[in-house]
């Protein structure tokens, strides 16, 4: 058994350098760049407008964003599902990591990724709504694999299996056993529940919302992604008051070490500018998912007309996913000191662990540890519930609407929970991570290809129907 983790670690390590190396980073923070320069710098020019249209709508009596077809989500259980699947352990988790691994400055560097990012969301939205396919029951559906068959053509059909087949397998990856791990570790904590049982637990639950359909879940992650984004951004305000003076020396850190050349430990000169790079763009993009192709899936189920009505949302989404979540778990640990921790993250039991002595350190008594423990439960679970339905749309599509092989899915998608729960949580996030860049790769293609397309219809939609 050992000698085949051994070989799975070397395997997945050649596959990560490439995933994760200079030729996937160019691709991804580059898309991200051309799609800004072709939208004429949306995320700038038009964000107070977007900010408006979308979370400003709520607020509003009849709210139109709020009410669906019948059988359609609506525009809000839509980014509520897509944001279920982006606000996940990697918040936490993944931020504290990459802050340990590579430093303040990855912090600066996953700011970068999130502002791109924006319009690369957007921008796999636009394209989702536009190249959408609906199915003999009235339910829409779409996502890279429709964009690169019926946008780009159909001898792109290859491609967009390639897709599929990433993100089927990318479900029980990144959507499911790095989950399911977490989730497992923070009952445990809370409750001293043993791993197994959280699993059984964890599975129980997904089953139930899972069979119902994008319907059940998009209801279920349309009550708890607020909930649980309000509960985590309140702890982390909470925080930032009571360290408000050590603000700006974290913003220093942030910023001088995101360009700093010096070499480390002997290393090579410029070392801990790439790694703060590497890191930030990494866990920026696994956070945000900008990119990586998931979003657009639950994106296209809305019963929304207008293509960029729904892109719009797609913006707001990575805002507070990295700008404002992440960044709160960032301000936490270094606000906290635990980075001059003896033995560096190997000090505590996993990365949730660091971020809840980062948290404990700051408030009074366990109660850090406490928020992030609840909060890293809500975070995972709506992960997964969001990622079944990404790996059943891809299913769906690699078998043409098979029911039978879809079921099949869901079953051992329900199952993998327990295999999650009880696993080994290092492996599980250098997979989920691999996979991760990976499944970016075709989908990045594809919005290059049809970066025309989508700067065409921004511009035919900021002109004659937004909101002036």
């Amino acid at each position: 058994m050992e000698n085949f983790i051994a070989g799975v670690e070397k395997v997945n390590g050649a596959l990560n350098s490439f995933a994760w190396g200079p030729v996937m980073l160019l691709l991804l923070v580059g898309t991200g760049v051309y799609l800004t320069v072709k939208t004429k710098w949306l995320q700038v020019s038009h964000f107070g407008r977007i900010m408006k249209a979308t979370v400003g709508s709520l607020f509003k009596k009849d709210n139109k964003d709020a009410k669906s077809d019948g059988k359609n989500i609506s525009a809000f259980q839509a980014v509520s599902t897509a944001l279920a699947g982006t606000v996940g352990t990697g918040n936490i988790a993944g931020v504290t990591g990459a802050i340990f691994a590579g430093g303040p400055g990855a912090v600066f560097w996953m700011w970068v990724a999130a502002f791109f990012g924006m319009v690369t969301k957007y921008s796999e939205i636009v394209l989702a709504m536009k190249y959408r396919v609906k199915d003999n029951e009235g339910l829409y559906h779409g996502g890279p694999m429709y964009y690169i068959e019926n946008g780009i053509g159909k001898k792109w059909k290859w491609l967009a299996v390639i897709f599929c087949l990433l993100g089927a397998f990318a479900s029980f990856g990144i959507g499911n056993i790095a989950q399911g791990n977490e989730i497992a570790g923070s009952l445990f904590d809370l409750f001293g529940l043993p791993k197994l049982w959280g699993g059984i637990i964890l599975a129980i639950v997904v089953a139930l919302v899972t069979i119902g359909g994008i319907q059940r879940i998009s209801k279920v992650t349309s009550i708890l992604v607020p909930f649980m984004s309000v509960f985590y951004v309140l702890a982390g305000i909470i925080i930032i008051i009571m360290r408000i003076t050590d603000i700006p020396a974290v913003l220093g850190q942030i910023f001088s070490q995101a360009f700093s050349f010096k070499s480390v430990g002997g290393g090579l000169f410029g070392y801990t500018i790439m790694m703060a790079m590497k890191q930030g763009f990494a866990r920026g993009v696994f956070s945000n998912e900008a990119g990586l192709g998931s979003a657009p899936i639950a994106h296209a189920a809305s019963s929304t007309e207008e293509p960029c009505e729904q892109a719009i949302w797609g913006v707001f989404e990575v805002f507070i996913d990295t700008i404002i979540i992440c960044s709160i778990t960032a301000f936490a640990v270094l606000l906290s000191g635990i980075l001059d921790a003896e033995g560096g993250l190997s000090a505590f039991t996993s990365k949730g662990s660091a971020a809840a002595a980062a948290f404990n350190t700051i408030l009074p008594g366990t109660i850090g540890g406490k928020i992030i423990q609840i909060s890293l439960l809500f975070f995972a679970l709506s992960t997964i519930l969001s990622w079944a339905y990404y790996g059943e749309n891809c299913w769906r599509y690699l078998t043409n609407d098979n029911k039978a092989v879809i079921m099949a899915y869901k079953i051992i998608f329900i199952l993998v929970c327990i295999v999650g729960a009880v696993g080994s949580g290092t492996l599980m996030w250098d997979i989920a991570d691999t996979l991760n860049g990976l499944m970016a790769i075709p989908n990045l293609i594809a919005l290059l290809v049809l970066s025309g397309t989508v700067a065409k219809i921004t511009k035919d939609y900021f002109s004659n129907h937004m909101l002036k």
